[in-house]
């Protein structure tokens, strides 16, 4: 997860699991409107007919609402489809995580209990770390054995372990920021949802209005059919974004939290057993 130019790149990984992510959600919930949901909903709507029919077309017969009504409009459809590959992208990224997580429990560098690590020696843990890195692929771009490195040479370079806290603090930060702005594709869905939902309102609203004659003369079914379908777009459409909402804090809350526990790791089995040695200390104090 760490910030790679490739990463970027047209055919980078997550592009890909983007654009097949819109292509399955849109092929399987197309084919299951198609050949399930709209027939369904259309066998349902004749079996309504007819039992209005049987009750002798009385005003006060009220059809029981179905799912299958609820959901048949294009619009539906558009927020499922939505739904579907916001879900995929988030399930992407928490499985990214969890890679990250998983390899917190290695040690990266091998010291004795009660060792310490002084600059002198920072640049040979480093490169033993590179060495042992080309044999375990799982640590190819990760974002904490990325940190480590990163720690080593500073401390190495600046025999300063403030400069080496202030390292960690600033790769943390900008993987936290490069890891908000990568959910704006799942912002913009979320956005989206409720948007198309508001379009089958407006469409549906004037659909009705356009056949208000016809209310007139005494028949409102062609009227109710539009206001239903003004109503169940923007009621599917807000609670696919209410579940919606909950797995993008879901996988904010992860992702916060795998920030915070590499900035731990470093603290606690990297900066804690650092150390300058007494003479390098008593040259800065003097300079």
């Amino acid at each position: 997860m760490s910030a790679k130019n490739s990463k970027y790149t047209l055919f980078s990984r997550e592009n890909i699991v983007q654009i097949l992510g819109l292509v399955f959600s849109f092929v399987v919930l197309h084919a299951i409107f198609t050949l399930h949901i709209r027939p369904r909903a259309e066998a349902v709507t004749i079996t309504q007919q007819v039992l209005r029919e049987q009750d002798g077309g009385r005003e006060g017969y009220v059809p029981e609402r179905n799912i299958y009504i609820i959901l048949k409009n294009y619009e539906q459809e558009s927020c499922f489809i939505l739904l579907s590959w916001a879900m995929i992208i988030i399930i992407y990224k928490l499985y990214l995580v969890y890679n990250e997580k998983r390899i917190m429990g290695e040690t990266f560098v091998d010291i004795e209990k009660g060792e310490r690590i002084i600059p002198q020696e920072a640049l040979s843990h480093c490169k033993h770390l590179q060495s042992r890195f080309k044999n375990r692929p799982d640590f190819v771009g990760k974002l904490l054995p990325t940190v480590v490195l990163t720690a080593l040479h500073r401390f190495h370079s600046t025999h300063s372990i403030q400069d080496v806290s202030q390292a960690v603090r600033e790769i943390s930060e900008s993987e936290a920021d490069r890891l908000d702005s990568d959910l704006s594709l799942v912002r913009y869905i979320a956005w989206a949802i409720p948007s198309v939902g508001f379009i089958g309102t407006v469409r549906g609203i004037g659909e009705a209005l356009a056949q208000a004659d016809q209310a007139i003369r005494g028949n409102i079914q062609g009227v109710t059919t539009s206001l239903g379908l003004a109503f169940n777009s923007t009621f599917v459409a807000l609670v696919l974004s209410i579940i919606l909402m909950y797995f993008i804090h879901l996988l904010q809350s992860r992702q916060e939290s795998l920030i915070f526990d590499v900035e731990e790791y470093c603290r606690e089995k990297l900066i804690a057993v650092m150390k300058i040695p007494y003479q390098e200390e008593t040259e800065v104090t003097f300079t």
